[in-house]
Parts: C-alpha cells; sequence; structure tokens
C-alpha cells in the first residue's frame, strides 16, 4: 500500500512515480501478447483500427491478469478505496523515432464519470524515458479542475480525437514522468499531462488502466461494462465483465466490439455535452 506522504503528495499533484511492480521476467511476458496480437492482426497495433489498443482484458488473459496485478491494485485501493472497477484500458505505443505525441489534455474531459475520482495507472513495458516520449505533468496544487478542450484531430496525436486543452493555465515546474520498464505512474483524472514524440531507437510501450471506485457513475446516457477487480460492486451502475475464456476467441472478440461500440458512442455524446458546456460558460 502506498505511505501516507505518497497518498498525500498524489492528492496535492494530481500525480505519483514512479512505482515498482512487475519483474523483468513478467515484462517479457507482458510484451509478448501484444506481440501474438500483432501477429494475429498481420499488423503493428500503431496502423490497425484504434479499437485494438482499448479494452484489451476482455480479449486477451495476460491483459486481464495485468490489470489485475496486485501492487498495482494496492496502490490504487490506497487512492480510491477497497471495491475497484476498471472503466477501460489503453496500450499506448509509439514506435522508434516517430512522431507520434499527446497534446496537453485531462482524462475526465470526455469521460462522463462522477464523482471524479478516476485514477490512471500507466504501466511501462518498455523504458519510457524522456528521450522515448514519457508523460509530461503539471502539479495541479491541491486545487485540480477542468479546463476547456476541443477535440482539434491533430495529426500524430497518439488519442484518437486529437483532442487539447485550449485555455491558459500554468506550465511552470513540468515534471517528466520517466519510467524504468516494470514501474507504472499513478495520475488523477483531471492532471493536466502531455507527452512528446519518441526520439529513441526503441519502441515505447506503455497500458495506461483506467481504474474507478465502484460507487462511480456515469454521467451520459449509455450504460457501459467494467470489470470488477477488487471488492464488491456496490454501486451497481455498470454491466460487470468476465474475465477472457481464451486469447482472442469468438466470444471474446464479440464481446470486445459490442463494449468498444458502447464506449465510443459515450465518448461522442460527452464531447458534444463537454463544448456545449463551455460555449454556455
Amino acid at each position: 500500500m502506498l505511505t501516507v506522504e505518497q497518498v498525500e503528495r498524489y492528492h496535492h499533484d494530481g500525480y505519483l512515480f514512479p512505482l515498482p511492480a512487475l519483474s523483468t521476467d513478467v515484462v517479457a511476458k507482458c510484451r509478448a501478447g501484444p506481440a501474438r496480437f500483432e501477429h494475429w492482426l498481420g499488423t503493428p497495433l500503431t496502423h490497425a483500427d484504434r479499437k485494438w489498443r482499448s479494452a484489451g482484458y476482455i480479449i486477451m488473459p495476460r491483459v486481464d491478469g495485468l490489470v489485475r496485478h496486485e501492487k498495482i491494485l494496492d496502490a490504487v485501493e490506497s487512492l480510491i478505496g477497497p471495491d475497484i472497477l476498471v472503466y477501460t484500458s489503453t496500450f499506448f505505443i509509439k514506435e522508434p523515432n516517430s512522431p507520434v505525441f499527446a497534446a496537453w489534455h485531462q482524462d475526465a474531459t470526455y469521460f462522463g464519470l462522477t464523482p471524479q475520482q478516476h485514477v490512471t495507472a500507466w504501466v511501462a513495458l518498455s523504458d519510457a524515458t524522456s528521450m522515448a516520449g514519457c508523460m509530461e505533468v503539471v502539479s495541479s496544487r491541491g486545487a485540480p479542475r477542468q479546463l476547456r478542450h476541443a477535440a482539434l484531430g491533430l495529426a500524430n496525436s497518439i488519442n484518437g480525437g486529437g483532442q487539447a486543452i485550449v485555455e491558459d493555465f500554468d506550465q511552470d515546474g513540468v515534471v517528466a514522468m520517466e519510467l524504468p520498464a516494470g514501474s507504472f505512474s499513478l495520475h488523477h483524472t483531471l492532471c493536466r499531462h502531455r507527452s512528446a514524440p519518441n526520439r529513441a531507437p526503441h519502441r515505447r510501450v506503455g497500458l495506461g488502466i483506467s481504474y474507478i471506485p465502484a460507487h462511480v457513475c456515469t454521467t451520459g446516457s449509455y450504460r457501459l461494462s467494467t470489470l470488477l477487480v477488487r471488492g464488491r460492486d456496490v454501486g451497481g451502475h455498470f454491466d460487470l465483465l468476465p474475465s477472457p475464456g481464451c486469447e482472442l476467441g469468438p466470444a471474446e472478440l464479440e464481446r470486445h466490439e459490442r463494449v468498444y461500440r458502447r464506449y465510443r458512442e459515450n465518448y461522442a455524446e460527452q464531447t458534444e455535452w463537454h463544448e456545449r458546456r463551455f460555449a454556455v460558460a
């Protein structure tokens, strides 16, 4: 579990790193799963349909095991309590010397979750250095707030909508969250963060896992699916997913398609609502 000091630092800054989790052997096994997946796809994940980057725990037992990793869940429980759901997960991959980047953004913007207690564990499956385009963050100084975004469709954005913060904010004290392979960082849903292109000669591979306490619910009109990974489903606000029975099985693939489609419908609705909210303001 996190120490009192670590929890206080997280709540003040909105992020915490680095935290050790995976052994070298486990990292190798975790990277073998996406490699097999890419062989099945016939193309790298970075070139495939974006849906294949999301919710890998539905179709791959290795990813299901990773989102349930005890050390990660212990840290997350220290922040949001013992009843934990996975809202989604995303492979964030940057090929060697690629222009892919992420503009300044906040995860909460288009998720539509309340209260805003979602925490992302970003698990490094390769060394995420500054040269490789690791995440960069600025402290919320104990007062996080939602900033105005726009889905700009930015070229080479690692985020599907190419979203970016479009209002001024204090960018003093930017911190590079460098992570050795096997470690992870934590950041709050309102944490402002970005990442630069990968200028390193190796592939930067990470898995972002979105954890929420089970009492959280959605603000939109769609009922979504989550994975219960610790404790009890005390809220009952989501349809609970089973663990995959096999890798890339027909039932798993059908379930993934259905869950991802509903996730995108919610995301589109939240994008529209965000724009209306700030247009009125």
